[in-house]
């Protein structure tokens, strides 16, 4: 009996464990499942962006400090020229980046390789040289798009401390205030901003960057309507600023042509573009359908805030158009008003900053760790456990260093060159044909296999010439500008 009882427990106990293997092994399936529900095909964390996110970061782009100077920009041109010229651009634009977002995915446009980045993109199709020239272009671009943004930052921030100045002292004071402090003040929150590891990570800032520039925009737009009420008609003329005694036949030529670059830079987005694209998840539907959405989207709105702002901002004040609409004092109240547009500017910059960052400060991280695979001080991260929730954050002492030094080198800069109209034209200028247009056209003829002269390619062709001839003719008016400033500018002591 007491065999038999010894047996019949035993079985008993290798039929529970039996059971709990099997419980265990189901569970490890389910966490198995789970955790490959966590990650991309790529072996990456999943990715959870959509339209809309995608929308927020290309408007937080586009919909800069370029609005403000579109007033200007159409001022030189004209109510015909100047509103045409943006519409072109934004033509162009949308075009061009439809055909760029169809070379995320090498091959299969649900199963190809990713391309993370534009440079990623250019090798897929391209290769060879070519890479080189776009990564230097792409990243050199986005460098001064960090100078240009702290230029306007601190130009913002001294505004609000001059129209309150004005508020007190009356309209006639000076009120000279050093945009110097300021840049450095956008600096430091920069550094603190820099380290957000991953772009996906600054969704919520971009959505807040994007609340901030329609504020702004819509500010301006609403104190342009309340001018051309005020003045009793609309100002400017066809043919846009008259020569005269204020300007010359030869200024009148080299800032219409400065004007094409400060409106191709107030469309500028093609180089972090498939940047973008790499935060919306997987398909279905493709990333590509969804990000010409996104784009579709984004160029309308854009388009239609800046036809307003620009053309109400000329109605308003005709050849006196500033070349900063909220900060060159076309306006003088409600002070209150302007302090709060143009704290929404400092915030969108902010945010903007990141934007166009976050892909430069991935290359460099990427290409160091490749450089040097087994260097600590690279590769390590310390856990560091957040006070305020369960989550924590890891930082990379490497990281920590060479962002902030570059947010140190563009804030130094900008100190030097404070020059906002003709740095935003220059930066327009240089990005434009090539990033936007050349190597976006260049890559679908070869992902499309488009004919060596077909209708097709000699139509392509033709809009990329055109736009080549746009590039260099915006880019020499800008220089012209810069030459103009320097003349008169002592590095370190800029004021407004």
């Amino acid at each position: 009996m007491p065999k038999m009882e010894e047996t019949g427990a035993a079985k008993y106990y290798q039929q529970a464990r039996l059971g709990s293997m099997d419980v265990s092994i189901e569970l490890g399936r389910q966490h198995a499942l789970e955790s490959l529900e966590s990650f991309d095909d790529d072996g990456r964390m999943k990715r959870t962006g959509n339209m809309w996110t995608a929308s927020a970061h290309i408007i937080t782009a586009v919909i800069g400090s370029g609005v403000l100077s579109l007033a200007w920009a159409i001022a030189q041109l004209g109510w015909v020229a100047g509103p045409v010229v943006m519409i072109l651009f934004a033509f162009v634009i949308y075009y061009t980046s439809s055909l760029l977002t169809d070379c995320y995915r090498t091959g299969d446009p649900i199963s190809g390789k990713r391309n993370y980045t534009y440079t990623d993109a250019v090798t897929s199709y391209l290769g060879g040289v070519k890479v080189k020239l776009c990564g230097f272009i792409q990243y050199a671009n986005l460098f001064g798009v960090a100078i240009g943004y702290t230029i306007a930052s601190s130009i913002s921030m001294t505004a609000i401390r001059r129209s309150n100045c004005f508020h007190e002292k009356g309209h006639k004071s000076p009120c000279h205030v050093s945009s110097t402090p300021y840049m450095i003040i956008f600096g430091v929150v920069e550094i603190i901003f820099s380290q957000i590891p991953d772009f996906d990570q600054i969704w919520w800032l971009s959505i807040v960057a994007a609340v901030m520039s329609f504020t702004y925009s819509s500010i301006g737009l609403a104190l342009g309507i309340v001018q051309v009420i005020a003045n009793g008609g609309i100002s400017g003329s066809l043919t846009g600023i008259s020569v005269g005694s204020a300007v010359t036949e030869t200024q009148k030529v080299w800032r219409s042509l400065q004007a094409f670059g400060d409106i191709a830079f107030a469309y500028s987005y093609s180089m972090i573009l498939i940047e973008i694209q790499d935060t919306i998840k997987s398909p279905p539907p493709s990333e590509a359908k969804v990000m010409k959405k996104a784009t579709l989207l984004s160029v309308a709105v854009t388009t239609f805030f800046y036809i307003l702002c620009g053309c109400m901002g000329y109605a308003a004040f005709g050849d006196e158009a500033p070349g900063n609409l909220l900060t060159g004092f076309g306006f003088y109240n409600p002070f209150w008003l302007l302090d709060i547009a143009n704290a929404a500017i400092v915030i969108h910059l902010v945010g903007a900053y990141q934007v166009y960052c976050q892909p430069l400060f991935a290359f460099i991280e990427k290409w160091a760790s490749q450089a040097w695979p087994g260097n600590e001080f690279i590769s390590k991260e310390i856990r560091i456990k957040l006070p305020v929730s369960s989550k924590s954050y890891n930082l990379s002492l490497f990281r920590l260093l060479w962002r902030t030094a570059f947010v140190i080198i563009t804030t130094i800069i900008s100190m030097l060159l404070p020059f906002f109209n003709d740095i935003v034209g220059l930066l327009g200028a240089l990005g434009f044909w090539p990033l936007t247009v050349y190597f976006p056209i260049e890559m679908y003829i070869v992902q499309k296999k488009v004919p060596k002269w077909s209708m097709k390619w000699f139509c392509l062709q033709i809009l990329s010439m055109a736009c080549l001839v746009v590039s260099i003719a915006a880019a020499v008016g800008s220089i012209a500008g810069v030459v103009s400033d320097l003349k008169v500018f002592r590095p370190f002591k800029s004021s407004y």
